[in-house]
Order: structure tokens, then C-alpha cells, then sequence
């Protein structure tokens, strides 16, 4: 036996980072008897990867129908750090005593990274894996998975502010003669937002026609474009419906006045800047529901989610402070991981990345001092989620520690857009 348990633990609570901070963590292990390794490795990587299966039908020289499943994927590697925390790959073999062992690790993270993102055919995924590195015997490895958040300021981009609007008209024909139109007015405040605030949404109908409108539906949606490199370049578009809302009817003849509130959950920001093979859209899409065997009418605008909210719009004061060139601070209090033992580097005397202790760094997230009426966001585990973590680097004795693994971004529940003009 020997291994009895391995537990990797980070320094803050979520395991969430925005980039560029650093990363400190740990392994405990608990041998029951004396374990021979050659060391115990570390390797943090970040990565993007996409994949998706195309079937073609296709007639061979007999005349026959036969299938074939082409796999496209397509790969990224943004930084991988690795090194011993113990012995080396060439050193002697070393005897670790029975009962329990902690190995502390550290990783500054590069400034510029994509926002962590799980989906159905591709990721944006960073992860931790520690391996006891065994000679003559296979390596036992424990691996989780880790948040990164490139913050996407709403504030910091003029079109974020501008209002929604989607209007909608139709004139329905019957019987050779046009009856006057339905029009459909759909309006919110502003197109950025954050997770944890509420789209409010008015609807303004005003049915001249003699057809009724039976819904107006309205979707908050994720518009995924996955790219492949292998074998040839190709890409995938998903729309994924995240909300839907709906209202209605509107008979003939009437005017109608509705208030609607979509409130985001927690969804990655934006445009996953800095990925080349997986972009991200969010958008608004509205669509009515008429009777009779007319046509529905339907229409979309784009918006976007960030990572901080727009502030001063609503009659707050506007913040002037410089905007920092990329977020330093760490993006919760770090919890104490406890104190960093000396840990063995692969060259020179100080270890990858340098530890910063607990306590030395600021507890806010970036931006608190930028803007001065923002509150410390919430940190909520995002409703999709992925099955296993494990990737084509890892073996079957790895064991996962995060196997049903979701990203946690910030929500601003507190912060509400601006109202509507009334």
C-alpha cells in the first residue's frame, strides 16, 4: 500500500485567481509505512483545448452507404511551470518515512490568460498535478483544477453603457388587404453587465393588427464558437439557451406595457481574450409568438459579461483613478496554506515564482481601490460543470480531486444597473 492519502490545498477559499497573481499551495500525504520515490514533482499548467466529432456519409466503390467519424480538435498551452518539491530526476532514491508529509508549492501566474471556461466541446482549463515519482513502479499522481479570471472591465469600454433596443414590426396580410402593423419594443439600460445582476428589460407593445400575439419570448444566450487545427482547420458554433422569459398575449386591438428582469447567473465574461480557439458571445435574442399560420417575428443583440460592473452611471460618482495595466492584487484573502517549508528548486537557491506570505498581500480584489463604491464581489460556483478533469497527459492512477469540476467567477448582486428611461 503505502500511500494511505494525497490532498493538494490552495491558498484561497474558491481555489480562484485573476491572472497574475500567485499561487501558493500544498500536498499532504499520509504514508502507512515507508514509501521509496525519487521525488515528488509539481506541474501547473493552463491550456485550452477543443474537440468534436463529425460523421460523413459517403458511398464506397461497391455502392455502398458507409459512415465515417472524422475527430477535430485543437490545442493551446498558455504556460506550464514544473518542478521537484523533492529529490530530482537523476538523484538517489529516497526513503520517506511513515505518517504524514506536507510539501509546499508556489506559481506566479502569467499576467495575460484567458478566463477559465468549461464547455460542451472544448475548455479553458488550469490545473495542479503532484506526482510521487516512483522508480521501477508506476508514478502516483494527484491532480485538481483551479479558476483563472482575466478581469473584463466594463467600465473601461464607452459601448458597454450604450443601451438595448430591438424592435420588432410586422404588417400581416389576410385576404389581399394589409392590416395596420404589431410593434414590439424591447429596451435595457445598458448592454455590460456582471453576473448577479438583473437585466431589467421593458417591453412595449402596441397591436394594431388583427392577429394576436400570443408570447413574446426572450432568451439570454451563450453563442460558443469552437475552432479544430487537426486535421484540418474547421470550427463548431453552439447556441446554448441560458434563460428563457415569456409574457403575453397581446389580442388584437391592444396596447400592452411589460416589465421583465433577467438575473445572470454565474457565467464565464466575454470574449475569453487571449484564447485563439474558443470564442464566447452572449446575446439577447426576442422572439414573438403569433397566431394563425403567419411567420414569427424575431431579433437579437449582443451583450457583454465582465468581471467588474459599470459604476457611476446612476448617479454615483464617477471614479478617476488610473486604470492598472493588468490586476496584481490577489483576488480574495488568502487563506494560510501554512507556512512555506523550504522548497527544493530545480536551479539557484530561490523556489519558482518566490512565496509571498499570507497576510502580506492586499485582500481585495483588483479595482476595490479604483472604484470606491464597488463591493467585494461573491465568488459562485458556475452551473456548468465537466465530468472528469483528466486529459491525454494523465494515466489511470491519477486520482482526481476535483472530478465534477466547475470555475467560480465573481457576481455583483449588490450592484444593480442603472434603471430604465421612463
Amino acid at each position: 500500500m503505502g500511500l494511505k492519502e494525497a490532498n493538494i490545498y490552495l491558498d484561497n477559499q474558491w481555489n480562484t485567481y485573476y491572472a497574475g497573481q500567485t499561487v501558493n499551495g500544498r500536498i499532504e500525504y499520509v504514508f502507512d509505512s515507508p514509501k521509496k520515490v525519487r521525488g515528488i514533482h509539481v506541474k501547473i499548467k493552463g491550456e485550452a483545448h477543443t474537440e468534436w466529432y463529425e460523421s460523413k456519409q459517403e458511398e464506397n466503390a461497391q455502392g455502398k452507404t458507409e459512415s465515417t467519424d472524422t475527430m477535430h480538435t485543437g490545442n493551446e498551452e498558455y504556460f506550464q511551470i514544473s518542478y521537484y518539491l523533492l529529490g530530482s530526476n537523476t538523484g538517489n532514491e529516497i526513503e520517506i518515512p511513515q505518517g504524514k508529509h506536507i510539501y509546499n508549492f508556489t506559481c506566479t501566474l502569467p499576467p495575460v490568460l484567458p478566463s477559465s471556461f468549461e464547455g460542451e466541446h472544448g475548455y479553458v482549463r488550469y490545473t495542479v498535478k503532484v506526482t510521487l515519482d516512483r522508480p521501477w513502479k508506476f508514478d502516483q499522481e494527484t491532480k485538481m483544477a483551479f479558476t483563472v479570471i482575466n478581469a473584463l472591465d466594463l467600465n473601461l469600454n464607452p459601448s458597454y453603457k450604450e443601451p438595448i433596443h430591438i424592435q420588432l414590426e410586422k404588417t400581416f396580410c389576410c385576404f389581399c388587404c394589409a392590416s395596420p402593423p404589431l410593434a414590439v419594443d424591447v429596451q435595457a439600460p445598458v448592454s455590460g453587465y456582471c453576473p448577479g445582476q438583473v437585466i431589467p428589460l421593458k417591453i412595449d407593445i402596441e397591436n394594431k393588427s388583427n392577429v394576436q400575439l400570443h408570447l413574446v419570448k426572450i432568451f439570454l444566450r451563450k453563442v460558443v464558437t469552437y475552432r479544430a487545427t487537426s486535421p484540418s482547420s474547421a470550427t463548431k458554433k453552439i447556441k446554448d439557451v441560458i434563460l428563457t422569459l415569456q409574457e403575453g398575449p397581446a389580442p388584437a386591438g391592444t396596447t400592452k406595457h411589460w416589465n421583465l428582469n433577467i438575473e445572470i447567473p454565474p457565467i464565464p465574461p466575454s470574449n475569453l481574450v487571449n484564447c485563439n480557439i474558443i470564442d464566447l458571445d452572449y446575446d439577447l435574442k426576442v422572439e414573438c409568438v403569433v397566431s394563425g399560420m403567419h411567420l414569427n417575428m424575431h431579433d437579437k443583440k449582443y451583450i457583454t459579461i465582465g468581471t467588474v460592473p459599470l459604476v457611476g452611471m446612476a448617479g454615483q460618482p464617477v471614479p478617476t483613478a488610473p486604470v492598472p495595466d493588468s490586476p496584481s492584487q490577489p483576488a480574495i484573502l488568502p487563506v494560510t496554506p501554512g507556512q512555506p517549508a523550504n522548497i527544493p528548486a530545480t536551479s539557484g537557491d530561490s523556489a519558482p515564482g518566490g512565496w509571498v506570505l499570507p497576510g502580506q498581500q492586499p485582500s481585495q480584489p483588483p479595482f476595490q481601490s479604483l472604484y470606491p463604491t464597488l463591493t467585494e464581489p461573491v465568488y459562485k460556483e458556475s452551473p456548468y460543470s465537466v465530468r472528469t478533469i483528466q486529459d491525454r497527459g494523465d494515466s489511470n492512477h491519477t486520482m482526481i480531486r476535483t472530478p465534477n469540476f466547475a470555475p467560480y467567477y465573481p457576481t455583483y448582486a449588490a450592484i444593480q444597473p442603472p434603471p430604465l428611461p421612463q
